[in-house]
């Protein structure tokens, strides 16, 4: 057997892995599409439910979800890219830093529903939010904290360390050096964990099942300290604990669900591209 087909036969089961992989979700999202999309219309995005969630919309749950991911994004985002900052440019390779950056790894694969429990016992409880927005936020946040961190750091340690040595050999401080020679230059990075954060805080059932999700409020939200509905719970309840619902009724739910990730996705892509046009190196 030559190079050349050795080359194409890796090539094709590369191909094939890939097509495993594209497949079922490319069925998943036609079937959702297919079911649901005869139920999407003004009245179901934006009205109010109705009949114990029987009828009327889902814009309470929708707008809930919008709360609680961009309360987690206000909170994960600086606090996993300080947090980066200090472990790749000011801390010392000891055992100490390792043992840290370890544990954020580990962190990134706790079960969600752990996180539920650490923001019921902390949020809920000790700190005494209540069932809120405000906890269900905060641990949503601590949730996504890790693959924040994780992603900003390897975006950071990619920019080469020439740019540091000259920035600092023109007389900028640390600080400086970092604010404008490095954090320009890791944005892309830093924003692709922002984009796997936000996919995973608004599809997430456990942790606001227990620091924030109600079952059925026909009235939005006054305050971070009031209950919401959200979107995975919603979806879950009619799926599971509401009998009579129509099938386009959930599969809508579900798209929208869909729709809002990807809406979500694609403007911090965009604003990604944006940076990494940027690029010089």
């Amino acid at each position: 057997m030559n190079v050349r087909t050795q080359q194409r036969i890796a090539v094709g089961f590369l191909f094939f892995c890939t097509v495993l992989v594209v497949l079922p979700v490319l069925v998943i999202l036609g079937i959702i599409t297919y079911k649901g999309f005869s139920a999407l219309s003004f009245e179901f995005i934006f009205g109010m439910p109705k009949s114990g969630m029987n009828a009327g919309g889902i814009f309470p749950a929708l707008l809930g979800t919008i709360y609680l991911v961009t309360g987690a994004i206000l909170f994960a985002v600086p606090l996993g890219v300080l947090s980066a900052i200090y472990l790749v440019e000011y801390s010392r390779d000891n055992a100490i830093s390792r043992l840290i950056k370890l544990a954020i790894v580990n962190l990134a694969g706790v079960p969600s529903v752990v996180y539920g429990l650490f923001g019921l016992g902390v949020f809920v409880v000790f700190l005494g939010f209540g069932v809120s927005i405000l906890s269900g936020s905060l641990t949503l946040g601590i949730m996504i904290l890790p693959v924040i961190i994780t992603a900003s750091r390897e975006a950071l340690e990619s920019v080469p360390q020439s740019f540091r040595i000259v920035s600092l050999s023109l007389g900028a401080s640390r600080w400086q050096t970092i604010r404008h020679a490095v954090l320009p230059h890791a944005l892309p990075g830093i924003l692709t964990g922002t984009i796997l954060g936000l996919g995973r805080a608004a599809g997430e059932t456990a942790p606001i099942l227990f620091t924030v999700a109600a079952f059925y409020l026909p009235r939005l939200p006054e305050s971070v300290f009031d209950q919401t509905m959200a979107l995975p719970y919603h979806l879950y309840v009619i799926s599971t604990q509401v009998p009579g619902i129509r099938e386009d009724f959930r599969f809508g739910t579900a798209l929208v669900l869909l729709l809002l990730v990807l809406i979500l996705n694609f403007a911090a892509i965009i604003l990604r591209y944006r940076f990494r046009k940027k690029k010089r190196w």
